[in-house]
Parts: C-alpha cells; sequence; structure tokens
C-alpha cells in the first residue's frame, strides 16, 4: 500500500503482529470480540511496540468488512504521516566512528 511493503503473522519480540512494515514500523492489528475482553493484553502490548518504534493502528474485524475503503484511507493517512527513515550513515560515507583522528574517519 503507498509502495509500502508489509509482513503478514510477523514477530516483533514475544508478540506476534497481524500486519508490519519494517521500513516505516507501522502495526496494523485486526481485532475480533476476544479483544474486548484482553484490554490490558492490548495495551501492554502496545506499549511494549511504541517503544521500539512502531506505531499500532488497530480495527475492528467488522470494520474492514463493513468499510475496507475507510480502513484502508486511515492506514494509507498514516503512512503518509510517518516519515521516511533518513540513510544510513555508513552507506553514505559519513559515519564517524571512536577512531576519528584528524579529520579522517574511519
Amino acid at each position: 500500500m503507498n509502495g509500502v511493503r508489509f509482513n503478514r503473522q510477523f514477530p516483533v519480540g514475544q508478540y506476534i503482529c497481524d500486519f508490519v512494515s519494517r521500513e516505516k514500523r507501522p502495526v496494523i492489528e485486526l481485532d475480533g470480540g476476544q479483544h474486548a475482553s484482553a484490554v490490558e493484553f492490548d495495551e501492554r502490548r502496545t506499549r511494549f511496540l511504541n517503544k521500539r518504534g512502531y506505531r499500532v493502528i488497530r480495527f475492528w474485524n467488522n470494520e474492514v468488512i463493513e468499510n475496507i475503503d475507510g480502513v484502508l484511507q486511515v492506514i494509507g493517512q498514516t503512512l503518509d504521516n510517518i516519515p521516511s527513515p533518513g540513510p544510513s550513515l555508513r552507506r553514505e560515507g559519513r559515519l564517524r566512528t571512536r577512531a576519528h583522528r584528524g579529520g579522517e574517519t574511519t
């Protein structure tokens, strides 16, 4: 979606996420009725993922079935608002290490 690749049923720590983009780091969770009684677990899981740089978006299963266009719109807007990661300094040849001396970078 929007050129962003997602992995399905992807592990992050001890949790299996429904859909994850490792590039932009959104997590899309589709929740069934069992999640109504698992609020504390879901909150703990969301905090865990947020601390690792993921942004969790949750939808109820019936939202996906009844309003897929609205769900896709929310996902698209979320992706548009997540900044792309900067280029790797090592790849760009600008990584400074502790061995930096007199203008040389190693």
